[in-house]
């Protein structure tokens, strides 16, 4: 199957995971419901007489921004998993390898126990302070990294990250334990759910993602020189330095903004770029984009298992991607280690 006839299958399955997210449910909807739902939210279309106010409500304010949250913190995960897997040439590397996810959570566990808002933006003030701790922690990462190695090599950037990340989590233990009465909030939060987003934190991912997608995509050709190694694209002319911060930074504004949204919800970083690898091939131009329908379609029906297998309670849906990313990953790590 030619590359083109491959993404379009690959958009198509994408439409159809958004399409059973948003119909399965306690109340089951058909497609043609679907269809004149969104024909009379988008285009002003009178709705057939059996469809009723109820039914409506259920699909436009809860399952439909529901579904498309998901799409897109799973595409922004999945996007940023394949920056870092290049970028660090480790087949197991991941924004939460330098402490995105440990950033995002200690300062959102300190709003959840203070119970600070923002005097305007009270709604946002959790989503806010978790990204600006997943990028606060990335960044000083990257800075530590520097004073031990002013090229930034692979393997520092990984231990560096990796021994923060450990200590962020050491700090957020600390938070957890001092306030008891918080404990059940604070670990359904890290274990991630789409259950309270809307439209507007819908509108808040779709211009990072689309803006990061562009960026990513003009750096296409210095991600596929990295993947071959650093000396490679240094003799290729590639300003390694500026280069890798720039790549890394975008990774994390897209792994902190879905963090700060959703929780922390791991493995889909991981699993999306090893698969969609196998099938597109190593071209950037095609694994980035790929790679983001990928992570969103997944991220879509991991959710939609986490709400109807247990129903009516419902899972989390870091719970549900680390039950299939826990066994993808030891695969992955294990082949690796016979090659």
């Amino acid at each position: 199957m030619r590359l083109k006839a491959r993404m379009a299958a690959l958009a198509a399955l994408a439409l159809i995971a958004l399409a059973l997210g948003a119909a399965i449910g306690s109340v089951g909807v058909s497609p043609r419901t679907l269809i004149d739902v969104l024909a009379n939210k988008l285009f002003g279309a009178a709705l057939p007489e059996d469809v009723s106010d109820i039914t409506v409500s259920i699909l436009w304010t809860i399952r439909f921004p529901r579904a498309v949250c998901a799409f897109l913190i799973g595409a922004a995960l999945a996007a940023s998993g394949t920056v870092m897997q290049s970028v660090l040439r480790n087949p197991l590397a991941s924004s939460y390898t330098l402490g995105v996810s440990s950033g995002a959570s200690l300062l959102a566990a300190v709003v959840i126990v203070t119970g600070f808002t923002l005097p305007v933006l009270e709604r946002y003030t959790l989503p806010l302070f978790g990204f600006l701790g997943g990028l606060g922690t990335v960044f000083l990462a990257m800075a530590l990294a520097m004073r031990f190695n002013r090229n930034l090599e692979n393997q520092t950037v990984i231990l560096v990250g990796m021994v923060l990340s450990l200590f962020v989590n050491a700090l957020l233990t600390l938070v957890t334990a001092l306030s008891a009465e918080r404990l059940s909030q604070l670990v359904f939060w890290q274990m991630g759910s789409f259950s309270a987003l809307t439209w507007a934190d819908a509108g808040l991912v779709l211009p990072v993602l689309l803006l990061s997608l562009v960026v990513l995509l003009r750096y296409s050709r210095e991600l596929d020189l990295m993947t071959f190694g650093e000396e490679q694209a240094l003799s290729a002319g590639v300003d390694l330095r500026r280069v890798k911060f720039l790549l890394i930074a975008v990774s994390a504004l897209l792994t902190g903004t879905a963090v700060s949204l959703a929780g922390v919800i791991g493995f889909v970083d991981l699993i999306a770029p090893h698969v969609v690898r196998r099938i597109f091939g190593s071209n950037h131009r095609a694994v980035v984009p790929m790679s983001a329908l990928f992570g969103g379609a997944f991220m879509v029906l991991a959710d939609l298992l986490a709400r109807t297998v247990l129903a009516p309670q419902e899972l989390p849906v870091g719970a549900v991607t680390a039950l299939i990313g826990a066994p993808f990953f030891a695969y992955v790590y294990f082949r690796r280690e016979r090659r």
